[in-house]
C-alpha cells in the first residue's frame, strides 16, 4: 500500500509498505478516506524528526472499517468511522483516576506505531466508533483537532456571556474560536500576525481581530475591553513570546489555557509574570483530547455539534491533495509557498 514515512528532519518519503494485519482480537483495520496534516506534524518535520525512524506518519483521519478482530462487535466491515489516535494504557495511576490525558504511557498513532498517512491503518476497537451519515469525510478528518480544542476549554469556567481571546489562529486556535461561540461567549478576540488567518478567524466566529504588527496584542485588547481584559485567554501559537504575553490578557481572576507547545526556551518578562500573582490568574496546561470514559466528552460533543451543523470546520480547509503529493506539500508548507489552513490528504 502507499504510505508516507518519516525518516528524519525534512526526510519524508512516499513508499510502498505492507498493509496492517489483525494481531489481537480487539483490533480494527481501517481503510483511510481522508487524513489531515497537524501543526505538530509540521513541527516534527522541520525540527524534531520521528520518534522511530521510518515510521508511517499521521494521526488525524477518518475511514471505513476493512476488517475487525473476533472481539469487536460495535463496528463492522463497511462502517464509516471516527477515530481517536491516542493510545492509553488504562492501568497507570492517572488512567485509574479517570484522567487518561495524563496517562503515563500515552502515545499517539504515527509516533511509535503506524499512522494514517497510508491506505490502511489499525487501531484498538475502543478508539473507533460509527460515524453519523451527516458528517462528511472532510469534516470527520477534523474531529481529532476539534477534540483537542474543546478539551482545553472544558478545563475553564467559560460561561455564556463571557469573553475569550485566542492568541494564534492556527487550526487549534480557529477551532477554539468556534468552540468559544458554542460555549456561549459574548465576545471572542482573535490575535495573529497573518491577515489571511485572521480572515478565516472571522469566518469561524471571531468578533474582533487583532494584528499585533500594528500595536501589541496586550495594548489593543486593553483598549477593546476598557482595560479589564478577558475571562479566558488561550495560547495556541506555541511561540516563546506569546507564551509570555498571554498572561497579560485575562481580567482579574481570569484564566489562561496553554495549548501551543513552544520548541524554544520561554523567558517571561517581569510584567507578564506578575499578572499571574497580581490578577490571581488560574493557569492551565491542556494536553491531548481524551477524558473518561474513554475517549471522552470531547469526542461525543464534537460528533453531536458536527452532526447538527453547529460546528462548521469547512472554512479551515484550504487544500485537498492525493497522498502522493504529501512530500511536496510539507516542503511547500515549510517554505510558506501558499496560504495553508487545514490540508487534507487522500490515499489512492
Amino acid at each position: 500500500m502507499n504510505a508516507l514515512k518519516l525518516y528524519g528532519v525534512g526526510d519524508l518519503r512516499h513508499e510502498q509498505v505492507k498493509p496492517p494485519v489483525i494481531d489481537e482480537e480487539n483490533e480494527v483495520i481501517i481503510r483511510v478516506k481522508a487524513a489531515g496534516i497537524c501543526g505538530s506534524d509540521l513541527s516534527r518535520y522541520r525540527k524534531l524528526g520521528p520518534y522511530i525512524e521510518g515510521m508511517v506518519w499521521g494521526h488525524e483521519f477518518t475511514g471505513v472499517v476493512e476488517t475487525v478482530g473476533k472481539e469487536v462487535t460495535h463496528v463492522s466491515p463497511g462502517d464509516r468511522i471516527a477515530a481517536c489516535p491516542a493510545i492509553v494504557c488504562g492501568k497507570c495511576e492517572p488512567c485509574l483516576k479517570g484522567v487518561p490525558s495524563q496517562c503515563m504511557n500515552l502515545t499517539v498513532m504515527g509516533s511509535r506505531q503506524p499512522g494514517c498517512f497510508a491506505e490502511f491503518t489499525k487501531l484498538p476497537a475502543a478508539n473507533v466508533w460509527p460515524l453519523p451519515d451527516a458528517i462528511s469525510d472532510d469534516m470527520a478528518a477534523l474531529i481529532e483537532p476539534s477534540a483537542v480544542a474543546v478539551h482545553g476549554l472544558y478545563r475553564t469556567d467559560l460561561r455564556p456571556g463571557g469573553s475569550m481571546a485566542v492568541l494564534g489562529c492556527g487550526n487549534i486556535g480557529l477551532l477554539s474560536i468556534q468552540w468559544a461561540r458554542l460555549f456561549g461567549a459574548k465576545t471572542v478576540y482573535a490575535i495573529d500576525m497573518d491577515p489571511e488567518k485572521l480572515s478565516v478567524a472571522k469566518q469561524m466566529g471571531a468578533d474582533v481581530i487583532i494584528n499585533p504588527q500594528e500595536k501589541s496584542a496586550y495594548e489593543q485588547l486593553m483598549e477593546y475591553t476598557d482595560q479589564k481584559g478577558v475571562d479566558v485567554a488561550v495560547e495556541s501559537a506555541g511561540s516563546p513570546f506569546t507564551s509570555a504575553e498571554v498572561l497579560a490578557l485575562p481580567c482579574k481572576g481570569g484564566e489562561v489555557v496553554f495549548m501551543g507547545i513552544p520548541y524554544e526556551g520561554v523567558r517571561i518578562e517581569r510584567f507578564f509574570f506578575e499578572r499571574i500573582v497580581r490578577n490571581e490568574l488560574r493557569v492551565y496546561g491542556s494536553w491531548n483530547a481524551v477524558s473518561a470514559p474513554f475517549p471522552g466528552k470531547e469526542w461525543t460533543t464534537t460528533l453531536h455539534m458536527m452532526r447538527t451543523g453547529q460546528l462548521n470546520v469547512r472554512p479551515m480547509i484550504t487544500h485537498r491533495l492525493p497522498l502522493r503529493e504529501g512530500v511536496q506539500v510539507f516542503e511547500d508548507m515549510l517554505h510558506k509557498r501558499d496560504f495553508f489552513g487545514k490540508v487534507l490528504l487522500y490515499p489512492e
